[in-house]
């Protein structure tokens, strides 16, 4: 239990060490300035100091430094400003008393110094650290699980693809450390391409779990059998039983599949309740890939419905989730025009470094409260 103490006046210093030692405190150490108080305390040097320091006692009224700068200059210092403070002080002067409390001060005893007070008062200050303490331990402790949960998240991503006739890429930028958003696409064999977007109710944690479970099946499905009507199929049917089993938050999510066969020159499709993709037919028309099927989880049996686009020469497609269309209508972007007027110009993905900035700009994205992807595919 470390204690410092903080008196340009040596009879003050005398009274407290004395008052420490007959209650049993071992670990106290007395400075007669603030200056020597920083010194110790290694303030240019995040490395811990000589004796962990658990709170100190400070006077206010003291030359060059003052209690109130020093407190103020010790909670912009991110290794010590969790160090409680308690001014003890013979000022009466209530506003000098809350400024040094609105300094960072948790406390303070006036003197002539009464020893039950001031102990009973670093009783009180040391509890609240002890609780701060753990409280932070166990906040490192949850910040350490979402990262390595986060690293798992990300590992399920599925790298770009720069095929002579296939390329797709994404960004994905979650609005917490762990998300709903997901992609993923398989080459199924040597002209056939599988991608999927999907957006999982909700973000964060929840959400994160969900989809990564989803993730799982999604890839079972699609190494069994890749026809969209099928995967999307079965995914519902996951969904669905994992919401039977927990009828408490019933989950859903929307979802975007395509299969493209550079061969034969097709995109089959299947959007559940998923904001509309767009594509670019044979560098002419621009087609919107819109929704005809229901959402993912509600319902045991859905009515799912694929679509099927030709080509002759190529497709170039965009696909993007809701997160991306709410934080356009945040900034005060009319989004269906921009959609259509990034994915009727031709695209050279691999010098695009995010795909996400041919529709919102980086400095808009900040404005995100939801998850955000899109996914630029090309095929030839």
């Amino acid at each position: 239990m470390g204690i410092l103490i903080v008196d340009d006046n040596q009879v003050n210093l005398f009274v407290i060490e004395n008052i420490l030692k007959r209650a049993g405190y071992k670990d106290y150490l007395s400075f007669t300035s603030a200056r020597d108080l920083f010194e110790y305390l290694n303030a240019d040097n995040p490395s811990s100091p000589r004796m962990p320091v658990d709170i100190i006692l400070m006077d206010i009224m003291m030359p060059e430094i003052d209690g109130i700068e020093a407190c103020r200059t010790l909670q912009t210092i991110p290794h010590l400003k969790d160090i409680p403070v308690i001014f003890v002080t013979a000022l009466e002067d209530s506003n000098k008393v809350a400024e040094a409390l609105d300094a960072g001060g948790l406390d303070y005893v006036m003197k002539p110094i009464n020893k039950t007070e001031l102990l009973a008062r670093i009783r009180v200050v040391l509890r609240l650290k002890q609780e701060k303490d753990k409280n932070k331990k166990q906040a490192e402790k949850i910040r350490s699980q979402l990262d390595l949960s986060q690293q798992v998240q990300n590992s399920l991503l599925s790298e770009p693809i720069f095929d002579e006739r296939f390329t797709v890429k994404a960004s994905y930028i979650p609005a917490y450390k762990l998300a709903g958003d997901m992609y993923y696409w398989y080459k199924i064999d040597k002209s056939r391409y599988a991608v999927i977007l999907l957006d999982m109710m909700g973000h964060g944690i929840s959400a994160s779990l969900v989809c990564m479970f989803i993730s799982s099946v999604l890839r079972d499905s699609i190494r069994g059998c890749s026809d969209p009507e099928f995967v999307i199929s079965e995914l519902n049917r996951w969904m669905h039983a994992l919401n039977l089993r927990n009828q408490q938050i019933p989950y859903y999510f929307t979802a975007i599949y395509l299969v493209i066969d550079t061969e034969e020159k097709t995109l089959e499709y299947v959007n559940a309740g998923h904001p509309a993709g767009f594509a670019l037919v044979d560098e002419g028309e621009v087609v919107e890939l819109s929704n005809r099927t229901c959402a993912l989880g509600f319902f045991e049996k859905v009515d799912i419905k694929k679509t099927t686009i030709s080509y002759e020469d190529s497709v170039q497609i965009m696909l993007y989730t809701d997160g991306v269309v709410e934080t356009m209508e945040k900034v005060g972007m009319n989004q269906y025009p921009l959609f259509i007027k990034s994915a009727s110009k031709l695209w050279d993905l691999p010098t695009i470094p995010e795909p996400i900035h041919l529709v919102l700009p980086e400095d808009m994205q900040k404005e995100a409260s939801d998850d955000m992807c899109v996914v630029l595919i090309q095929a030839r």
